[in-house]
C-alpha cells in the first residue's frame, strides 16, 4: 500500500450542506438564519458582543500579571535571629521584638551564623537556615499556613489583572 492508495472510510466525509438555493428542498428560503434579526444578517462581524465590550478589547495587553494566590513570607535571617537573644524564636516574639509584622507568614534565611542551640518555629525555612540551626543543636518546627492544605485566598478585587 502507498501513501497514494490511501483514502478515507466509506461515509466519513461528507458534502457540505448547500443553503439558500431555492425553497425546493431543505434548507431554502431562510437558509436556517431564522427570521428578520441581526442574526438573519451579513453585516454582523464573528466577534460582535451585542454592544458588550468585546474580549479582545477586555484582555490586559503588555502589563504582565500579578499572580492573586501569591504568597509572601517575611524574611528573617539566622544573624536578626542570633542578635535578638531569643531562645524561642516564634512569629510572636518576632513580633514583640518588631522584626516582623502582625500576621505575617515568617520564612528563615541562612545569613549569618547561629552560636548557641536555639528553638525556630516558623512557616518556612531555607535548606542553608535548617541545616544551620540543627547543627547549631537548636530544632526547628514548621507553623501551618492559616489557609491549611488549600491554595491562599486571593487578593484584589474584581478590576485586578484587567
Amino acid at each position: 500500500m502507498k501513501i497514494h492508495d490511501l483514502k478515507p472510510a466509506e461515509g466519513a466525509n461528507r458534502r457540505r450542506k448547500r443553503v439558500g438555493r431555492g425553497i425546493g428542498g431543505k434548507g431554502g428560503k431562510t437558509a436556517g438564519r431564522g427570521t428578520k434579526g441581526q442574526g438573519a444578517r451579513s453585516t454582523i462581524p464573528a466577534r460582535f458582543e451585542g454592544g458588550q465590550m468585546p474580549l479582545h478589547m477586555r484582555v490586559p495587553k503588555l502589563r504582565g500579571f500579578n499572580n492573586p494566590f501569591r504568597v509572601e513570607y517575611q524574611a528573617v535571617n539566622l544573624d536578626t535571629i542570633a542578635e535578638s537573644g531569643l531562645d524561642v524564636v516564634d512569629p510572636v516574639s518576632l513580633l514583640s521584638k518588631g522584626l516582623v509584622g502582625k500576621g505575617a507568614l515568617v520564612k528563615v534565611l541562612g545569613r549569618g551564623e547561629l552560636g548557641r542551640a536555639v528553638t525556630v518555629r516558623a512557616h518556612a525555612f531555607s535548606r542553608s537556615a535548617e541545616a544551620a540551626i540543627t547543627a547549631a543543636g537548636g530544632s526547628i518546627e514548621v507553623l501551618p499556613l492559616p489557609w491549611g492544605d488549600r491554595r491562599p485566598p486571593a487578593k484584589g478585587n474584581q478590576f485586578t489583572n484587567r
